[in-house]
């Protein structure tokens, strides 16, 4: 299944690229010049996530932002599980058998981090540095396993699927400043009906169901990617991840990490500031 439509030239001023493999075309756009930027987005989001980010950095950076399958403009794949580990190696696959990127600084969110974490460790000598904010990279406990279990019921899910869940309620309560309703468009655009959605259903799932790929994240990233520079721009207004925990546990795993913490930004941290994102990623990296 393949989502039609065009979205705004206003707010997404960029050529669509297409990437097949394992018979999917993925979707992802590839602006600038410069070393690679590679961004990994969250649940229910696409490349348009990043759109602010990447009409200030495409001067000094080439810009890649991609839609996993099940997201965006990508296709939604009968026979395909949407599970991170899937999403990691098209990413894998999209950013080093076709691009051949090297000098990669890979940026995630939410499941992107893993799922760039996952790309990032399996190359780190194509790796030159690292921003992850407001996400995560081992196994979920506590109040995110709640998370997974209360969305993993039939009634949510339910929800996630029949009345686009993730984009009417998460997406509006993981900002820090409303969005405006072209926006909001955007998104409802990129998950039209209950079939689209599959993936969007499918991650709440994943969180609990991806243990083992998540367990031998934690193993090997901070092993295989101690020496990379890496940035946390955090967003303190997110009720997921927004707790001095999290961010500890990112410390402990990555001592040398630099944390920019913003107080005004919730998780869809890259909607509420990407102008102060887009320059720490300058000043760390351009």
């Amino acid at each position: 299944m393949r989502v039609e439509f065009e979205p705004s030239r206003e707010l997404y001023p960029f050529r669509s690229r297409w990437f097949q493999a394992r018979g999917i075309r993925m979707h992802y756009v590839d602006e600038g010049s410069g070393d690679p930027l590679l961004m990994c987005h969250g649940n229910p989001t696409w490349s348009f996530l990043f759109r602010g980010m990447i009409t200030r950095l495409r001067e000094r950076f080439r810009c890649i932002a991609v839609d996993y399958p099940g997201f965006g403009l990508s296709d939604r794949p009968s026979g395909y599980g949407y599970t991170p580990a899937e999403h990691a190696a098209l990413v894998a696959k999209l950013a080093f058998e076709e691009l051949k990127l090297r000098r990669l600084v890979v940026v995630g969110q939410d499941w992107g981090g893993p799922i760039g974490m996952a790309t990032a460790a399996g190359a780190p000598e194509r790796i030159r540095g690292l921003v992850f904010g407001n996400t995560w990279f081992w196994p979920a406990d506590g109040s995110m396993r709640t998370f997974s279990v209360v969305m993993s019921s039939p009634p949510m899910q339910w929800l996630i699927k029949e009345r686009n869940f993730f984009v009417e309620f998460i997406i509006p309560h993981g900002v820090a400043r409303p969005l405006p309703p072209q926006v909001m468009d955007q998104y409802r655009q990129a998950q039209p009906n209950a079939a689209a959605r599959v993936g969007v259903a499918e991650f709440p799932r994943q969180i609990r169901k991806a243990r083992t790929f998540l367990a031998g994240l934690e193993e090997r990233a901070p092993r295989r990617l101690a020496d990379k520079p890496m940035l946390l721009p955090w967003g303190l207004r997110d009720v997921a991840f927004g707790q001095r925990s999290v961010i500890d546990r990112w410390r402990r795993a990555f001592p040398g990490a630099e944390v920019m913490e913003l107080a005004g930004a919730g998780h869809y941290l890259w909607e509420d500031e990407p102008a102060a994102i887009s320059e720490a990623i300058t000043g760390k990296f351009g």
